[in-house]
């Protein structure tokens, strides 16, 4: 069975996790999220270059995307702060959907995974909050890690 390193044995004691023994390695991550627009908001959005009333909603979901990767210890109190090597935001239009790629990269103890889940949610996030004056029916989906490596075990998502 699988145990947590953030608490005892006993599921208490909350703490961050001591990564002093661990080797330093180059450490990546790449989290994608997913924003679903209506038909129509995503057509008007489209046909106006993805500017609004709040400007260039694209460009400032990527900056609110790293910004989020550099603020990850401060939003989840057991991670560690990092000093970081590489930030990518990527956003994709997909017919309706918005595709946030978050890519981050250290070298460190360890990994990065938190850090491009957080950009890629911040970076949805951003969008929502961008658009919502047009419609609050958009929907933030499939936050996911797609890949790490540099750790104790490599992942990579496999897509069907």
């Amino acid at each position: 069975m699988k145990t947590l390193t953030h608490v005892n044995e006993h599921g208490e004691d909350p703490r961050m996790v001591d990564i002093s023994g661990k080797d330093v390695t180059e450490r990546n991550a790449h989290a994608q999220a997913r924003l679903v627009f209506p038909s129509d908001i995503a057509q008007t959005l489209s046909e106006a270059g993805f500017m609004t009333a709040k400007g260039a909603v694209l460009t400032v979901a990527q900056i609110a995307g790293v910004m989020g990767v550099k603020s990850t210890s401060q939003l989840i109190p057991l991670c560690h702060p990092l000093a970081l090597s590489g930030c990518r935001v990527d956003i994709t239009i997909e017919g309706d959907e918005a595709v946030i790629d978050c890519r981050v990269s250290c070298k460190g103890r360890t990994g990065v995974e938190m850090e491009a889940l957080t950009g890629a949610s911040v970076a949805a996030l951003t969008i929502y909050d961008m658009c919502k004056a047009m419609s609050h029916d958009m929907v933030i989906r499939e936050v996911r890690l797609m890949g790490k490596a540099g750790g104790k075990r490599d992942f990579q998502r496999i897509e069907s």
